[in-house]
């Protein structure tokens, strides 16, 4: 039997790690100018987040980033296994990122995360990708300094996509975040729930928390650094503590973070209905920091279908929670997931499905088609239903929330709303909107206003709105809390 309990990387494992790294930057200042690495990353915000810690590692090895593949020394896709979609794209760049390596034998090209950790694609990228050199999958990225030395110093092809089927947790290597006012903070990795539909506990492990007072630590740097809108980050965030044993649940820890001082939203996804609860909706509604936003997908208005998606909660005791939600936070922002045409769905269940989103009213969300996935229960499911009549009901969810959505937006017109300013608006509207930012909520403002920065806490009145952002002038600035 899998042990569950969470475990850390041993310190040592991790020093050795570090020494690799050293290894490489003292081979990389040899060179008569330093040579640049390029990252893309395909999936989920803790692919994002993952990628942060390999762009970390190599720039302690004294690799400089570039956005051009073309002039990279080391080329990292990081991959996703979600979505058909996505590995298709992703064998496609990789053809492209090969032929580079036809004029540049020395270029290291790297495969890693959730879709290479499936043996199957693993073993294709072996026979018919010969110039990828390094593959590795979620449980190896802490070894990451480790395996792209060996290549470096001759080993043949690496394929590493073994590792504790429970994971491991690696603290104390470097990181490297994008500048700006956003980042994202893993407090857990892994998933426990195994839903018919999905690959995740497969590919990223079991539930495993990180120490609270690891998070903590991570997010007073953040704040120190700057950083304005913080996202705490986990396959289920909700069940956060469950494998540690000391009495802190989800809601204890964002009380814990919401403490830290200074000027920072704090934001997290994903949650799971089965353990959202009244004491997470009354931490959050009590915080300082957190925001007013919620991330719970319901997938489906079928009990028939959740049933067998394996969800572990009715639509009813769904709607239920959310309308508890809002008892607590009258201005919460509400988005959610939603697969049209899993196996066996009928037109009875999908009209459940729509009567869900007609009363939740959701702000936005996002809208899948299923996608069979190798070596899940729902692949081997039935499924008699036409590709036809899935994308029909598709374009009859979109159409009933395009409505829904245009009017919760309308309801912004000549509201203030505090926005944290966090880029230019590119002209996507008259000139006078230069700037762009989110409220508490995540929803997107462009704002016109005077002497405008990025990172700026400014409060904005809405003047116009539209299905995708509103629009406003500045009447004040200032952090609220």
């Amino acid at each position: 039997m899998i042990d569950f309990t969470s475990r850390q990387v041993p310190k040592a494992d991790i020093a050795h790690q570090l020494d690799c790294i050293e290894q490489i930057h003292r081979r990389n200042a040899l060179r008569p100018e330093p040579p640049h690495f390029y990252c893309q990353t395909f999936g989920c915000q803790q692919n994002e987040a993952d990628t942060e810690r390999i762009a970390g590692m190599l720039a302690e090895m004294g690799y400089v980033r570039t956005q051009d593949a073309a002039e990279a020394d080391v080329i990292v896709v990081n991959t996703c296994a979600v979505r058909e979609h996505a590995e298709k794209r992703v064998f496609g760049i990789m053809g492209q990122y090969t032929h580079i390596k036809e004029t540049r034998t020395d270029v290291t090209i790297c495969m890693c995360g959730c879709m290479v950790q499936q043996e199957h694609i693993a073993e294709k990228i072996k026979k018919s990708y010969p110039r990828v050199d390094i593959v590795f999958g979620t449980h190896m990225l802490w070894r990451f300094p480790e395996l792209l030395l060996r290549r470096l110093n001759g080993s043949k092809r690496i394929f590493e996509i073994s590792g504790d089927p429970k994971g491991e947790i690696a603290e104390g290597l470097p990181v490297q975040r994008d500048e700006g006012c956003h980042a994202w903070l893993s407090i857990m990795y892994g998933c426990n729930n195994f839903c018919t539909y999905c690959i995740v506990p497969y590919v990223r492990g079991r539930e495993r928390s990180r120490q609270p007072e690891d998070i903590e630590a991570e997010l007073r740097q953040l704040v120190a650094e700057g950083y304005k809108d913080i996202t705490l980050l986990g396959q289920n965030v909700n069940s956060y503590g469950k494998d540690l044993g000391i009495g802190m649940d989800f809601a204890d820890l964002l009380a814990r973070l919401d403490a830290v001082p200074g000027e920072y939203r704090l934001r997290f996804m994903t949650s799971h209905p089965k353990d959202a609860s009244e004491k997470l909706f009354a931490a959050m509604a009590g915080g300082k920091h957190i925001c007013h936003q919620l991330h719970l997908p319901f997938q489906s208005g079928s009990d028939v279908i959740l049933k067998k998606m394996n969800r572990g909660y009715t639509k009813e005791a769904y709607l239920a929670l959310i309308e508890q939600a809002r008892r607590y936070m009258p201005d919460l922002v509400l988005s959610s997931d939603i697969i049209v045409g899993f196996p066996g769905e009928t037109e009875e269940d999908f009209q459940g499905t729509l009567d869900v989103v007609r009363r939740g009213q959701y702000d936005l969300l996002y809208t899948f088609l299923y996608s069979r996935r190798s070596g899940t229960p729902a692949a081997e499911m039935p499924d008699d239903t036409t590709a036809e009549e899935k994308q029909d009901r598709f374009n009859r969810l979109l159409q009933t929330q395009e409505g829904i959505n245009q009017q919760r937006q309308d309801a912004y017109q000549d509201k203030e709303l505090s926005v944290l300013i966090d880029g230019l608006s590119n002209g996507k509207q008259e000139s006078e909107y230069t700037h762009c930012g989110r409220t508490d909520g995540g929803l997107l403002v462009l704002v016109r206003g005077e002497d405008l920065h990025i990172g700026d806490f400014v409060d904005v009145e809405i003047e116009q709105t539209s299905l995708r952002a509103l629009y406003g002038r500045v009447i004040g600035k200032g952090y609220h809390g």
